[in-house]
């Protein structure tokens, strides 16, 4: 059979052509499941019209241009992007800029994703720019709430979905994918429990005064954090050396998945990686501005839209690719992507967000409250009793889901509000008050 050529990558302004074999030795040969969800989303680019231009250098920024603007599905929720910014010059409602921002953010954090598998990398920063923003303006419960429900949408909402798609697309058969995954991801996430659960319980259970309980729990918080990130570091070296091939992402050869190679520069990728990132600040120092604006106007509690809104629409992008190749019975990759991303969160952002926060001087712990900790415990552990025999089937896919719109009740209707600011423990932010006290 003639080997198929498509025109990926442009070399020295003109369109090169790679056929299935030589693809193996250009640029990296092993996929993850992120790139690879993130890649279902991606449209190929025809570079015919823009590789007859005459001048070398506009023909390489048309091109770059269009595949990173038009390279995904998610291009028409650009024009949200220059709108907030117009929202917000212009004084428009808060929570009109709130809205428009987070529909920004959903098609840049894609494209962040498809630029770093340019540069051979990936990282998802759009969470992390939140938080650290949200750190200096001294939005503690802000960036818990966003952090905690990346954690939650990811383990019952995106792997929820997943599991009753794949179901109902083979109702006659059990869907089978490898636990070995499973079994390693579930381990991370009920240590990242265990380090959120002991300060909780260690401020119940304090027989000291207010202050030394809650200085307490913040040495325990930050010895816990660096205990998270040094696992973190052992499970990057399980996952990527000694046991890479139990993460990595299996393609077939039929399978048309674009954005598998390299189709612009390094630096061009560098240099809209750092514009993209740019843009992804703004954006979210919109949305932690308004936040709270939003929550008032709305009538919505400020965790709700932390938890429950917020990671829904900045991870739309990876979440409708798991959701994607689960349609396909490929759960491995959706169960890299939700599993992944849900042990990243945990195990990394978190704990650095403690350690951020404690350079900044400012008192962030692990300590979560009573009702969220205890809905992360009660997602972790249903989670991996979904996944504890290797196989799976439409009715585990809608506990999860269902779960997951029982903690979103749960959290909609808890809508305590002091002057317009979610404070769901007094207790703790009084704590941290007179730790403050001379």
């Amino acid at each position: 059979m003639a080997s198929q050529t498509e025109p990926w990558l442009l070399e020295n302004g003109s369109v090169k052509c790679l056929t299935k074999e030589n693809r193996q030795g250009h640029g990296r040969s092993l996929r993850t499941a992120h790139n690879m969800s993130s890649s279902s989303l991606r449209i190929k680019s025809d570079l015919t019209l823009v590789s007859k231009l005459q001048f070398p250098c506009l023909r390489n920024f048309l091109a770059h241009l269009q595949e990173v603007l038009l390279g995904t599905k998610l291009s028409v929720l650009f024009p949200a992007i220059p709108l907030a910014v117009l929202a917000q010059s212009c004084a428009f409602g808060r929570p009109w800029i709130f809205a428009l921002s987070l529909l920004g953010l959903t098609p840049l954090a894609e494209r962040v994703s498809f630029l770093t598998e340019q540069i051979a990398y990936y990282t998802g920063p759009t969470e992390m720019i939140i938080a650290i923003l949200a750190l200096t303006k001294g939005k503690i419960e802000v960036v818990k709430y966003s952090l905690l429900g990346s954690v939650l949408s990811n383990l019952l909402l995106v792997l929820g979905t997943s599991l009753f798609s794949a179901g109902i697309a083979n109702l006659s058969t059990h869907q089978i994918f490898d636990r070995r995954q499973a079994d390693v991801n579930s381990l991370m996430l009920m240590l990242s429990f265990l380090c959120h659960l002991l300060p909780l319980l260690f401020g119940y259970a304090a027989t000291t005064s207010a202050v030394a309980a809650a200085a307490s729990t913040l040495h325990l918080s930050r010895a816990s954090s660096i205990v998270m990130l040094l696992a973190y570091i052992a499970y990057l070296v399980f996952q990527l050396w000694t046991h890479r091939q139990s993460f990595e992402a299996q393609e077939d050869e039929n399978d048309d998945v674009p954005g598998e190679e390299a189709v612009i520069g390094f630096w061009s990728a560098f240099a809209w990686l750092v514009g993209m990132t740019l843009l992804i600040a703004l954006l979210s120092e919109y949305v932690v501005n308004t936040i709270e604006e939003a929550s008032t106007t709305w009538d919505l509690s400020v965790s709700f839209l932390s938890i429950i809104l917020l990671p829904i629409v900045g991870n739309a992008a990876e979440h409708a690719g798991a959701i994607i190749f689960a349609l396909k019975n490929k759960l491995d990759i959706s169960l890299g992507v939700a599993l992944g991303s849900a042990t990243q969160i945990a195990l990394f952002v978190i704990p650095l967000c403690v350690i951020v926060a404690w350079t900044m001087g400012v008192d962030m712990d692990l300590n979560f409250n009573l009702m969220e900790t205890a809905s992360l415990g009660l997602a972790i552990i249903t989670t991996a009793f979904a996944l504890q025999d290797g196989t799976s089937h439409y009715i585990k896919g809608l506990v999860l889901l269902l779960c997951y719109v029982i903690i979103a009740a749960c959290f909609f209707v808890s809508n305590t509000q002091q002057d317009g600011i979610n404070i769901p423990n007094l207790e703790i932010q009084s704590r941290r008050i007179l730790l403050k006290s001379p």
